[in-house]
């Protein structure tokens, strides 16, 4: 097996520490105003936006990526706090966002928007973003 080569190993680097600098820049900033977990703010929005309150928890792990035991762990907790509930439906679960759940969901977005400009948006000129999105779906699309 070939090894990477040292500049491949600095982008590779460079590229995890940018991902997760990010990531937890943001995560950090919600939580310190909403009390929201990076998990919950997952969720509760994921559920308010393409289920309008309510998703079925199938549904709700594929959206996530996450598998299905992750997702009820998660669930478990957040149903404990007040956030969603879950209840039987025909053929699975169902998963709904509370009263709770929605008002600090709606608290977060505004918080999500300013982190995700100053910790991503502010660091990439305008020009540059298009050729960053090109990239950045290219790699999802793998």
């Amino acid at each position: 097996m070939t090894r990477l080569e040292p500049a491949e190993l600095e982008l590779w680097y460079a590229w995890k520490r940018a991902s997760e600098a990010v990531r937890s820049a943001v995560a950090d900033d919600i939580v310190k105003a909403t009390g929201l977990s990076d998990p919950d703010f997952g969720i509760l929005t994921r559920v308010v936006e393409l289920g309008d309150g309510r998703l079925r928890q199938s549904e709700l792990a594929a959206s996530m990526g996450w598998h299905r035991s992750r997702l009820s762990h998660q669930l478990t907790r957040m149903c404990e706090r007040g956030l969603v509930e879950r209840r039987e439906a025909s053929g699975g679960v169902d998963v709904l966002v509370t009263a709770r759940g929605r008002e600090l969901a709606d608290a977060a977005r505004p918080v999500h928007a300013d982190a995700v400009r100053a910790h991503l948006l502010s660091a990439i000129a305008p020009a540059q973003r298009p050729s960053f999105l090109a990239v950045l779906e290219a790699l999802g699309r793998r």
